[in-house]
């Protein structure tokens, strides 16, 4: 997992084939402008999810993992505070990997909470467990999901 700033980017470029232009679209393109749903970017390998809605509280986030995609989460407005636990600690799946949206969920409690205030982002591997969407109010934020194999 990784927390920064998108100015400070350019550290990350290099981690993935496609981390460069993912960080040049997020860069380079009117986010405030997009609606809320899936942009495509580079077909399946890289692509956006817009979303914009109320914040839920801890009690109602779930961790979250996925097998074929990098999550970069860049927060645009409010603030979402994302839990954080590896998943090799998760123990208490809420249900099986779903392969056609990649994703499982657990019902651990998350290790940390990461508040994550606009122009900020929250990188995660598919070791990584998470809880996006945590905090008061609107939360709106671009999700850039990035295939692990290209």
């Amino acid at each position: 997992m990784i927390l920064a700033n998108l100015a400070e980017a350019d550290r990350y470029r290099t981690l993935h084939p496609l981390f460069a232009r993912a960080f040049d679209f997020l860069r380079n393109t009117d986010l405030a402008a997009l609606a809320p749903g899936k942009h495509g970017i580079q077909g399946e390998q890289l692509f956006a999810i817009v979303e914009a809605c109320a914040g839920r509280t801890r009690a109602e986030a779930k961790l979250e993992c996925h097998r074929r995609y990098i999550d970069i989460q860049l927060v645009l407005e409010g603030v979402d505070e994302m839990g954080w636990k590896p998943l090799a600690a998760c123990v208490d799946p809420a249900t099986d990997y779903d392969a056609a949206r990649d994703i499982r969920f657990f019902s651990d409690a998350p290790s940390s909470w990461i508040a994550t205030p606009p122009g900020a982002f929250c990188m995660f591997f598919p070791d990584d467990a998470h809880a996006p969407l945590v905090g008061p109010g609107m939360i709106h934020k671009v999700v850039l999901k990035i295939a692990v194999q290209v």
